[in-house]
């Protein structure tokens, strides 16, 4: 046997060697462990199916790149197929593709000898690897995955699409199935995966979970860490996106959004104001009564027919600039019109700005509130936004909103029975798929114990105090002159 060829089998004798040795690469713990109980499930032929959930950009995609490579070149003397499904195919499984090429190109041992078969299939040898779409609409009846399925981000596809089309793609022997992702809700492909694999575990004793959370990761990842950190401080550390993406924790699909220890974290911490405090910034909110969001294909989660436009007025304090780098709002005074006309709801808006001379006017300009919005950017462009509901903005101002409450950073100092059950009936649902859609509001028809309606709109005119964090807020101070010599004056001293 030459040289060459035991330095090759040393290379390949574990997945450890092959990426330090042939790729330059040092995986971490949390990588290694789940490759170690994928090759073993392969080789042993036990058919497993072994679930990873890693904390979001801790290096799941590059543990399944280099873990492909690996395979790849392991079993390029057999006719195998290896099937990798992402929920979409342009940018997720696009961007897959370009990391497998990166690593393909990067090792040693497989840079001259990967091939592209198509715009979707790599291969070294007989061993083939295709990247395929889980979409629903995705057709990808014929491909085989006679080593391998991987279901990646499966929390985005759907279980009847998995059952459908991929499950039956390693029945003719009965290969390894690894799920991969990002906790989510309690209905996902994932979570339905990680339950069955544990009660397997249970059985049988084989590990089959493999879950690392961002305290996990930031052991071997300072850098990671304090990013995450950053993350808790912005957002809160029962932010949904940050239990579930850095902490690996699920949350419920459908729930109330304002649980009651989010509602301690927005009571107020001074009185209401009547008049404009010298020296503090303010800035108006305003909900306009008539929006109709069920026409804007807003069904589900939303109190449609807005009751009052509503105005908040926002004291934005820049005290805790420094340390949480984003502002404290407090509603200090709330004012309504029912059944007004707009021109009128205008003028009475106006005499408020000349009292309060808010730094920015942020207004629901959607349906019936573009009027108003038009006669305010009129009379005040610089200082006016419009802000326009679609499915996609609302669910951004929900997070957006829930962000602020979770920092401490929103406090309502004109707290009433009626904001409190609007807070109170407020629900939540999270739409399947990568955008994480989140669907908020008083469901329609919603009642108080007494029988009357609940609407929404003080609650939806405090959430746009997220467009408000998205301005670039800074320090004012006095400018002031630095007395320097005249470089003139020095240059005559000189001759």
């Amino acid at each position: 046997m030459s040289t060459l060829t035991q330095t090759v089998g040393a290379v390949l004798r574990t997945f450890d060697n092959f990426t330090a040795r042939a790729a330059g690469m040092k995986m971490y713990f949390y990588q290694l462990e789940p490759a170690r109980a994928i090759i073993e499930s392969i080789t042993k032929k036990l058919g497993l199916t072994i679930v990873i959930v890693i904390s979001r950009q801790a290096g799941k995609d590059e543990l399944l790149a280099n873990l492909l490579t690996y395979l790849m070149t392991l079993f390029s003397h057999k006719e195998v197929g290896i099937v990798v499904a992402n929920p979409t195919y342009k940018p997720q499984t696009t961007n897959f593709i370009v990391r497998l090429e990166s690593r393909l190109k990067r090792n040693l041992l497989t840079r001259t000898a990967w091939k592209k078969r198509s715009d979707y299939m790599r291969l070294i040898g007989s061993a083939i690897v295709s990247l395929l779409s889980g979409d629903k609409d995705a057709n990808v009846v014929g491909a085989v995955a006679s080593l391998l399925l991987v279901v990646n981000e499966a929390q985005d596809i759907s279980t009847s699409k998995y059952d459908k089309d991929f499950a039956p793609m390693v029945a003719s022997t009965n290969a390894t199935r690894v799920i991969v992702g990002t906790e989510w809700t309690n209905d996902t492909l994932l979570a339905r995966e990680i339950d069955a694999a544990r009660q397997l575990e249970k059985a049988d004793g084989i590990k089959r979970v493999f879950v690392y959370t961002a305290d996990q990761v930031r052991t071997v990842n300072e850098a990671y860490g304090q990013f995450v950190d950053s993350e808790v401080q912005k957002k809160g550390r029962q932010h949904p996106l940050v239990k579930t993406q850095y902490f690996c924790e699920r949350i419920d699909a459908i729930t109330g959004m304002f649980p009651a220890r989010r509602l301690a974290l927005i009571q107020g911490d001074q009185p209401p104001q009547t008049l404009p405090t010298l020296g503090h910034i303010y800035a108006f909110l305003i909900d306009v009564a008539g929006q109709d969001e069920a026409a804007m294909q807003l069904d589900g989660m939303n109190n449609p027919g807005r009751d009052k436009t509503t105005v908040d007025i926002i004291d934005v304090d820049l005290s805790s600039l420094e340390l949480l780098q984003n502002p404290i709002y407090r509603v200090v005074q709330r004012f309504e019109w029912h059944g007004t006309n707009h021109v009128d709801i205008y003028g009475g808006i106006s005499s408020m700005v000349d009292l309060w001379q808010p730094l920015w006017i942020i207004e629901d300009a959607t349906g019936a509130g573009e009027g108003l919005w038009g006669m305010l950017y009129k009379a005040y462009p610089s200082r006016t936004i419009g802000f326009k509901y679609t499915s996609v903005s609302k669910s951004e101002l929900g997070y957006g909103f829930l962000a602020i409450i979770e920092s401490g950073r929103f406090r309502d100092c004109v707290h009433s029975e009626e904001v409190r059950m609007q807070y109170h009936k407020c629900k939540s649902e999270i739409l399947p798929g990568p955008g994480k859609t989140m669907r908020w509001g008083v469901p329609e028809g919603t009642r108080d114990e007494n029988g009357l309606l609940v609407h929404d709109d003080y609650l939806t005119t405090d959430a746009l105090t997220a467009q408000l964090d998205l301005l670039e807020w800074y320090i004012p101070f006095e400018s002031f002159f630095i007395e320097q010599p005249d470089p003139l004056e020095d240059m005559n001293n000189a001759y």
